[in-house]
């Protein structure tokens, strides 16, 4: 081989390794933007799962607040008809209070 086509394989060499190393630097920031928006994806979703379970205990709170209310409600009403059945019994038969 004459030194002109050395010299021209050598230069296409170089270029490549230059080239190859300069993909390879593009690929090893594309992994890392890659990994970092995993990581960014992953704690968002945490986040948004700590508030939905939040949110859910703060909702069956308020359920269970609301339910004791109506449980309330409905035993002072029974105690009431229970007072006025018992009155009104003791009308009935002269045992008046």
């Amino acid at each position: 081989m004459n030194n002109q086509k050395i010299c021209g394989i050598l230069i296409a060499c170089a270029a490549f390794a230059t080239f190859n190393h300069a993909a390879s630097a593009q690929q090893d920031s594309a992994r890392q933007d890659i990994k970092r928006d995993a990581k960014a994806a992953g704690k968002d979703i945490g986040h948004g799962a700590r508030d939905v379970g939040h949110a859910t205990k703060h909702v069956a709170i308020k359920i269970g607040h609301g339910a004791k209310e109506a449980g309330h409600g409905i035993a002072h009403g029974a105690r009431e008809g229970w007072d006025a059945t018992k009155h009104a019994v003791k009308h009935v038969f002269q045992h008046d209070d």
